[in-house]
């Protein structure tokens, strides 16, 4: 006679994987999280210094100067009143007419002249606290 032997995990064994899975998902998430959090800053960071120099120095040479803080990034796409005859925009493309947003929703903030950049323009992110002139802040300084 034949004995057949059963093979198979028992259930202490398949809780122990099942909470080693678990603490392994745990434990992607929470990085996720701080990934993530350090691409949008990332994002933030290219688009203004980087993105938007071309725009600016673009409307500079046309103009004479960069659009003043009243004017705004809106300058760059569409004429101020004053300055019509000059202007040859839009020197910014974007979906709808509306101002670019930065990784958080928020609208990008714009001074000239700069505090932070003397001679030149700040453009910043209030980065992830959504308050401006914080520690946090994401500028072309």
């Amino acid at each position: 006679m034949k004995t057949r032997l059963l093979r198979a995990f028992t259930l202490v064994e398949i809780i122990v994987v099942l909470a080693i899975i678990g603490l392994l998902a745990g434990v992607l998430l929470h990085n996720t999280d701080k990934i993530f959090g350090r691409s949008q800053s990332a994002v933030a960071g290219i688009f203004v210094s980087e993105t938007m120099k071309v725009p600016m120095v673009s409307y500079r040479r046309d103009m004479g100067d960069y659009p003043t803080t009243a004017e705004g990034l809106q300058a760059l796409m569409t004429a101020p009143a004053a300055k019509a005859d000059r202007w040859q925009g839009p020197y910014l493309e974007s979906k709808g007419g509306k101002l670019p947003v930065d990784p958080w929703g928020e609208p990008y903030l714009y001074r000239y002249p700069g505090t932070k950049n003397s001679g030149g323009y700040d453009l910043y992110s209030k980065g992830p606290d959504h308050q401006p002139d914080t520690a946090d802040d994401i500028g072309n300084w």
